[in-house]
């Protein structure tokens, strides 16, 4: 059985976290899994939209602390062994938003500290209602740094300092209103509130959707007038398109588009 299960459908993959025995945790094993998919996925021309999703009763619990306990046999070792797990992490957390694909994270149980992260890292996120968000490593005396980036950047600042230092939970309904998640829906409408929104990605231009996906996260981290000068140059891009021609004309001329693309 994979660890990581990968299934193609409708131009969708998705990818399901499948060691439900650790709550789906970001073993050293399952970051390379996710990291070989995410790769792989990025230069398949037929998936347009991917999701996320875990096996059992959590999404995802973060990182494997008896695996992390284990490798710390000195502490020379445990330094380069966390050094490099982190890094890791955070590669494997950035290409979910480099892949030209959109990200859908499908959420139900919990998703604690890495894991919290992976949602905040993903494009989008539909969770069930009762799921628990949490950055607690505070708990034990970890502070949840690497989780904190995905994290400060989808809530506002004080709720996540506060979420942080207290190692507190928040559920799926006010995730949804702070911003963490897109929609919060009971568990039965979970599965399918997904693929619909996947659906409606994958029906779009990918090569609109592609460029649109790289400006949006490069334009977040510019000053205004830089972020202005440059998602103009992305329009005049986007506006030579073929596809785009088409799609403008099947709109003036109340058809649907003939993308070839």
């Amino acid at each position: 059985m994979a660890i990581l299960e990968r299934n193609d459908r409708n131009h969708i993959a998705q990818l399901l976290l499948n060691t439900p025995e650790t709550l789906n945790a970001l073993s050293d094993d399952m970051l390379t899994a996710l990291q070989t998919s995410l790769d792989d996925i990025a230069s398949d021309d037929n998936i347009r939209a991917v999701v996320i999703s875990g096996a059992g009763k959590a999404f995802c619990a973060g990182h494997n602390l008896k695996e992390m306990t284990a490798a710390r046999q000195s502490p020379d070792q445990g330094r380069a062994y966390f050094k490099d797990l982190f890094d890791r992490c955070a590669r494997m957390m950035m290409t979910i938003q480099k892949i030209p694909q959109p990200v859908i994270a499908q959420v139900h149980g919990i998703a604690t500290a890495a894991g919290c992260q992976l949602v905040a890292s993903c494009d989008m996120a539909v969770a069930a209602e009762g799921t628990r968000f949490g950055v607690n490593g505070v708990n034990i005396g970890l502070f949840c740094s690497t989780p904190m980036v995905a994290l400060s950047r989808n809530i506002p600042r004080k709720k996540a300092f506060e979420m942080l230092t207290t190692g507190g939970f928040i559920e799926a309904v006010e995730a949804e209103r702070l911003g963490l998640i897109n929609h919060a829906v009971p568990h039965e409408d979970l599965e399918k509130k997904t693929q619909d929104l996947a659906q409606t990605i994958v029906q779009k231009l990918t090569a609109a959707v592609k460029i649109g996906k790289q400006a949006f996260y490069d334009q977040s981290e510019m000053p205004i007038d830089q972020a202005y000068v440059y998602t103009g140059d992305i329009m005049v891009e986007n506006m030579m398109l073929r596809d785009t021609e088409e799609g403008i004309n099947a709109f003036i001329e109340k058809r649907d588009p003939d993308w070839k693309t």
